[in-house]
């Protein structure tokens, strides 16, 4: 489907290009082959083809410096001829397909074939229909109206299927939707820099074309395919197309080729787009991979962003072995793309285990299953025989051939009553339920300024123990502004006038700091009258601007003077230098460079200062040392971060060696030191407050100066002062984690991290060193679930390894929000505590539901399974069942997992990965409510015909009408389930059911709602439900009965858990045995993420269900209740070695899949295993 829509895109566009050839200077096969040269190749070509960029850009009528003009008409005729900048997305599943998906169910194909054998037999008249010889059941409540209706259960059977199957689809679908709708909110919200009319504006990436001038900067990801035409120290990651993790060096004169799909990790520039969409090297291998045929469904089913641009399409084609051979040569083969494409899938598979807690529902969905497999077997199995022995032997029956019919359409009724017991055994509404709650969640994080990517990430955020903060931004506001200064032997505590300062020194701080920023960076006027000044880039830098405007002078002019074409070399800031240079030349020839950054970095550079007559002095090593004392420390103490800024001069001949950079950066003169101030956001402390109560360590990581950082660690109250708790600067803290060989040790990190609050003058290694040595930490019982924030290029790895990855929405780069998890759309720490709630919320919803459906389950079992064995049918009928099924998953699992959250869900400790989804208490209100409703169910079956003085329905012949006997006993059975429901909203043992009930306007929708139709069923459902009309005086009985559920669950909460130490607790995930990835694997092709995660409960088990033989295990599941860890430690250790394999053989890779499962990496799994 895909490529046809490509195929046909592309050809349209060759069309358009006979057309319109002589309009631009060079057509689209001209572009795109140009594109496909690497390096000096590249060079030589536009050289000889165009004569220079310049020429290119004459080509293509747009300017350099200028743009293009941007008129409406010019940008219509551009995207005409060389295509819009957007990548056509598949189809979505349409509504139909969805339904068929549903129907490939096994459990529901079995009940479909049972019921068309029970339609062709009522059918079937057999001539020995009369023959009074055919068994004893056939009895004379026989007439002929009945016979007729034989159809009826056949039919109504199908009929609850279709309504199984539809309910089904319509969720899929409607998940499907909005997925779509996240991922079109993330292509509007993904904007780029281009210059047009000579102004810099940001524009929607779909709107970029070909003659666009974009500008590039650190942590961008290209939107297009373009030639490098003028910039400083570009450096790129390629990975993504070339799978070479090294960083790409970029110049005009060497390598221009800027592809789609790569990273910007240093420096900055302009580029001229020249292939946008379809014909940009990652349009052509998504063409290649027809444009997402199972790519692109993959990705959007993950909820993975697809960008309808580029934007990730290059993610799936990191075609590691193919690409890398092929020198990136798009794809010649299409055996090779399809290849490659399934090997991608392999590896894309696992790269993160699977979350928690569908680890966990797996596991339970696998015993339960099995058990009610076993069930169904041994209640069909009673069942024939007892009706073998009774007609054959007992009563000395012939098996005579006129018989066979009747006989038969005896064990199909046999059959479809142990197909009911195995639907009502095993907890579709698992998958459902989970998928419901995750998408209710996601839906309502928006709200709350969460933009989750990966749905788990939700569900994982409720388990987090540790939380890893960025200062700069998330727990300030990011508006810095200087307060305090240093200049000329002075030291101002606040802004000096600028009369006091010496002229000399005044025009070169204005100088320094003007060129030596980056040019996008500005301060604007405020939006709104009285408003704050508008601060746009870099934030340090704004701060520094707005130093400049304070001193009452202006930074435009001096830029307007020297505008960025004219800087000699800059060398851009990164986390290794932690300072950036700019040299300009001089009028005369000569060289001046100026240099800011970290104030104690800086002065080891210094060798002289500016002093009070604006004159330079010798700043020896000693005087750094009181100045350090004297200046520096005090302002870190007010929690100031401080910033020098110098300047040297060179001569003009003979001209310096530009590249060795530590001798250019020395010899340094101090103007000043500055300390900036960004203060804390208000709302920061009561959430970190809140983290503390609800059991979350936070942990404050920066680059900053460990006395800022500790200033700001106390006034958010991450640190309060007397407590036992490390502040470490990140040399320090390397220091004590390497053993004498450099290498890191965990028993180290061990020592460490649980008082480690603050880590300060971090690198991005250091951060992720931290959090993979608290993930991979054994000396807690409860294995550390890991958030961490970032916003920077070089938080990528960081945030890839933490369980989950927060990037900022406004502040993060491109880089950073493609490797997070969850965008905090505000940058706002307080939503990170949102987040915890909801995930705890997701997490209670599903026990919630468990505790609900496991009750109905053991009930709906033991009671078909005994009703068959001792009256030789179910008192609850196959329908009466599915309507059962239909209430408890579909619906139940709508209403209870559509509870809003509460501030109370802070207030516990996390649950951590070891903890049981069926907690003690959980099991006590399980087999509590249980004894209650099989009590009841039994005494009402074997002794309600007295109670109620009708006839007995049991031992009913075939097809003999429904009796009131049985209704009543169903209709009772849907009133316990109704009324435990409301008890199922408390899983902590909470007294109180009712309380906020009506804060969820679906759950009471939703209980009235199966009252009602339970009514209509009752009085009016007759034949096809097995239902006779009931008097009032007997709904009031049934009502009644239902209600002493509530009173019955009082009296549970009463008896103390402690005192059941018998209480075997359930779905446990032991630390070492993950789920068996295999089965995942097994078939990958066949099946779609959507479906997976939906079915994953259900795959898992029908597989298990074929194993079954193969796993002797399951008899020792039964003797000792242990689950079969065995089997699963074997597969798992085996799939997370290869995985750690491919994980380690394509690093750019690992960077993509993690969608469906949870954020931890399958090394560790590996680690635990091997």
């Amino acid at each position: 489907m895909g490529d046809m829509t490509n195929s046909d895109f592309y050809s349209k566009n060759q069309r358009n290009e006979a057309n319109h050839a002589g309009e631009f200077g060079c057509t689209l096969q001209e572009l795109r082959s140009l594109m496909e040269l690497r390096g000096t190749e590249a060079v030589v070509k536009i050289k000889e083809t165009y004569g220079e960029t310049e020429g290119l850009c004459r080509r293509l009528k747009t300017s350099p410096t200028e743009g293009l003009a941007g008129t409406a008409a010019d940008l219509e005729k551009r995207k005409l001829i060389f295509g819009k900048n957007f990548i056509p997305p598949k189809k979505p599943k349409t509504f139909l397909q969805l339904v068929w998906e549903a129907l490939q169910d096994v459990t529901l194909i079995i009940l479909e074939i049972a019921a068309i054998i029970s339609l062709g037999l009522s059918f079937y008249q057999p001539p020995g229909e009369g023959n009074e010889g055919c068994g004893t059941a056939t009895g004379g409540a026989e007439d002929e109206g009945e016979a007729e209706a034989g159809w009826i259960e056949g039919a109504a059977i199908l009929l609850s299927v279709i309504c199984v199957v539809l309910v089904t689809a319509f969720n899929d679908w409607s998940k499907e939707k909005q997925f779509r709708g996240l991922q079109s909110r993330i292509e509007q919200e993904q904007k780029f820099t281009v210059v047009r009319g000579g102004q810099v504006i940001q524009i929607p990436v779909a709107e970029i074309v070909v003659g666009d001038i974009a500008q590039v900067k650190y942590g961008d990801l290209l939107p297009a395919d373009g030639i490098f035409i003028q910039g400083n120290d570009l450096k790129i990651d390629e990975s993504s197309l070339t799978g070479e993790s090294d960083q790409v060096r970029k110049s005009v004169d060497k390598d221009p080729m800027l592809l789609s799909g790569t990273h910007v990790m240093e420096g900055s520039g302009r580029m001229l787009v020249t292939a946008v969409g379809v014909n940009s090297q990652t349009g052509i291998i998504f063409t290649l991979l027809g444009a997402g045929g199972e790519e692109e469904e993959k990705k959007d089913k993950k909820g993975k962003m697809q960008d309808g641009n580029m934007e990730n399409s290059q993610n799936k084609a990191k075609q590691q072995d193919g690409a890398a051979a092929m020198e990136m040569q798009p794809l010649k083969s299409a055996e090779g793309g399809e290849g490659d494409d399934k090997d991608k899938k392999k590896s894309n598979m696992h790269k993160k285990e699977k979350s928690v807690l569908q680890g966990k529902l797996t596991k339970l969905a696998v015993q339960i299953g099995k058990a009610g497999l076993v069930m169904s077997a041994i209640t069909v199995i009673i069942l024939v025989l007892y009706f073998a022995i009774d007609t054959f032997v007992v009563n000395k029956k012939q098996w005579v051939p006129e018989c066979t019919p009747v006989y038969v359409q005896y064990f199909v009724k046999f059959f479809i009553i142990g197909v009911t017991v195995l639907v009502v055994a095993v907890p579709e509404g698992l998958p459902l339920a989970v998928t419901i709650s995750l998408a209710y969640s996601v839906k309502k994080m928006m709200k709350d300024n969460n933009l989750v990517r990966h749905l788990d990430a939700c569900e994982t955020m409720g388990n987090a123990t540790a939380i890893c903060s960025d200062k700069t931004g998330t727990l300030t506001t990011n508006r810095m502004t200087v307060v305090q200064a240093y200049v000329g032997d002075v030291h101002y505590k606040e802004i000096p006038d600028p009369d006091s300062l010496p002229a000399k020194t005044l025009d070169l701080l204005v100088n320094a700091i003007a060129i030596n920023s980056a040019y996008t960076t500005k301060i604007l006027p405020p939006e709104k009258e009285g408003g704050l000044p508008r601060q746009v880039g870099n934030k340090t830098e704004c701060g520094l601007l707005g130093f400049v405007l304070d001193l009452k002078q202006d930074y435009e002019p001096v830029r307007n003077l020297i505008p960025e074409e004219k800087l000699y070399k800059v060398y851009t800031f990164n986390s290794v230098r932690k300072s950036m240079s700019t040299v300009i030349k001089m009028p005369d020839g000569s060289f001046r460079m100026y240099s800011k950054g970290a104030s104690e970095i800086v002065l080891k550079k210094c060798s002289r200062i500016l002093n009070a007559a604006g004159e330079p002095r010798v700043f020896r090593p000693r005087d750094r040392d009181e100045m350090v004392k004297k200046v520096i420390e005090p302002m870190a103490c007010d929690g100031l971060r401080t910033i020098c800024v110098a300047f040297r001069d060179f001569n003009s001949s003979p001209e310096p060696d530009w590249d060795n950079e530590n001798d250019i950066l020395s010899d340094l003169t101090c103007i000043c030191v500055v300390g900036i101030e960004d203060p804390v956001r208000p709302e920061v402390p009561e959430a970190i407050r809140k983290c503390q109560r609800a059991g979350i360590t936070v942990r404050m990581v920066t680059g900053d100066n460990i006395n800022t950082a500790r200033a700001i660690a106390i006034k958010c109250g991450i640190i309060h002062p007397g407590e036992d708790f490390l502040c470490l600067e990140g040399k320090e803290f390397n220091r004590r984690i390497r053993n004498e060989k450099g290498e890191i040790e965990q028993e180290r990190i061990d020592k460490i991290w649980p008082k480690l609050r603050v880590l300060a003058r971090s690198s991005p290694t250091d951060k992720h060193t931290l959090v993979k040595g608290i993930i991979d930490s054994t000396q807690v019982e409860q294995r550390q679930v890991v958030a961490v924030t970032g916003d920077g290029t070089n938080d990528g790895p960081a945030l890839k390894k933490a369980d989950v990855g927060f990037a900022m929405g406004i502040a993060g780069t491109d880089v950073a929000k493609e490797a997070s998890d969850i965008i905090l759309t505000d940058d706002n720490f307080s939503s990170i505590v949102k987040a915890v709630m909801w995930g705890r919320n997701v997490y209670d919803s599903i026990s919630k539901f468990l505790q609900f459906q496991l009750t109905v389950n053991i009930v709906a079992v033991i009671v078909a399974f005994t009703g068959a064995c001792i009256t030789q049918d179910s008192p609850l009928k196959a329908v009466q069942m599915l309507w059962v099924n239909l209430i408890m998953d579909t619906f139940a699992s709508l209403a209870l997992a559509t509870e809003p959250p509460t501030e109370a869900l802070l207030l516990r400790k996390p649950y951590g990965r070891n903890k049981p989804l069926i907690s003690r208490t959980m099991m006590k209100n399980i087999l509590g409510h249980a004894v209650y409703q099989l009590t009841l169910i039994f005494t009402l079956l074997f002794v309600g015909e007295k109670m109620f003085k009708i006839d007995s329905g049991r031992n009913a012949p075939l097809h003999s009408p429904p009796s009131e006997h049985y209704t009543i006993i169903f209709n009772t059975f849907v009133m316990m389930q109704l009324f435990n429901e409301i008890n199922a909203r408390k899983i902590h043992g909470e007294r109180n059911v009712f309380d906020g009930i009506f804060r969820n306007p679906i759950f009471c929708t939703i209980v009235l709602g199966t009252f009602a139709i339970q009514i209509v069923i009752v009085q009016f459902g007759g034949k096809p439900f097995s239902c006779s009309p009931l008097q009032l005086d007997q709904w009031m009985w049934c009502v009644f009965i239902g209600l002493g559920e509530l009173v019955w669950g009082q009296v549970i909460a009463t008896i103390p858990t402690s005192r059941l130490k018998f209480l075997k607790e359930a779905g446990r995930l032991t630390e070492k045995e993950e789920v068996p990835e295999e089965e995942l694997n097994e078939d990958v092709e066949e099946i779609d993420h959507a479906e997976r995660e939906l079915r994953r409960g259900q795959i898992l088990w029908f597989r298990g269900l074929n194993r079954i033989q193969t796993q002797i295990e399951v008899v020792n599941t039964f003797k000792s209740g242990t689950s079969f860890q065995g089997a699963l430690r074997r597969q798992s250790s085996v799939t997370s070695q290869t995985q750690d394999v491919t994980n380690i053989s394509s690093p750019s890779h690992v960077s993509l899949s993690n969608a469906l499962s949870s954020p931890t990496s399958t090394s560790a799994a590996a680690a635990g295993q091997g």
